[in-house]
């Protein structure tokens, strides 16, 4: 991808709609990820976000985004951070999916989009979207529903989440309550976990 004054960047942020793939245990087939180190993997297998927060940028930054602007597999509705808990367990078409964890805004966001202030943004109001490991296989159409079929029993949602984890990283409690969540991903896990009594 080439941003700025002819600069380049590798990476798979630039999705393109398809009409049907198959999601696997490490992410869906015919997408790539350029920087292993700090996305992909079984815990974040899928990116989704929220197609809700698509007009609030635009509308602050005076910009028209791109489909898929963050990168993300799924754009969705009816799904935002305050609504969708760690642990939650959705059916995708054929495919069954879990929430993990809250995505955390990388650079390359800044560089496709040209907005400085978006990623402080991001996590300033927590609309970060989240990520989801894959619990079965199968085919995703493009107008696959998601329908949740089994709400996570701690109720600790991303937003939530992504506020102990971006701005009250001192709230033992709240690591804790974060950390009782099982199903959480293992790098949060290690971060918060590292956090907690410090």
């Amino acid at each position: 991808m080439k941003y700025g004054k002819e600069k380049e960047v590798d990476t798979a942020i630039c999705k393109e709609t398809v009409e049907e793939t198959f999601l696997k245990k490490v992410g869906f087939c015919g997408d790539g990820v350029a920087d292993l180190r700090h996305h992909g993997g079984l815990d974040r297998a899928v990116c989704v976000y929220p197609y809700e927060h698509y007009l609030l940028w635009e509308q602050e930054f005076k910009i028209s985004l791109p489909p898929a602007a963050f990168g993300e597999n799924l754009t969705v509705t009816n799904m935002l951070e305050r609504d969708v808990c760690i642990g939650d367990i959705y059916r995708l078409g054929e495919a069954v999916i879990q929430v993990t964890q809250g995505r955390i805004p990388c650079s390359t966001i800044t560089k496709r989009t040209g907005i400085p202030k978006l990623l402080k943004r991001m996590v300033e109001t927590g609309y970060t979207g989240f990520l989801c490991r894959v619990l079965g296989e199968g085919t995703v159409k493009k107008d696959s529903n998601i329908v949740l079929v089994e709400p996570h029993p701690k109720k600790v949602s991303i937003f939530s989440a992504n506020q102990i984890y971006f701005q009250k990283s001192g709230d033992d409690d709240g690591l804790k309550n974060v950390l009782e969540v099982k199903e959480l991903a293992g790098e949060w896990r290690d971060q918060l976990t590292k956090r907690l009594g410090k």
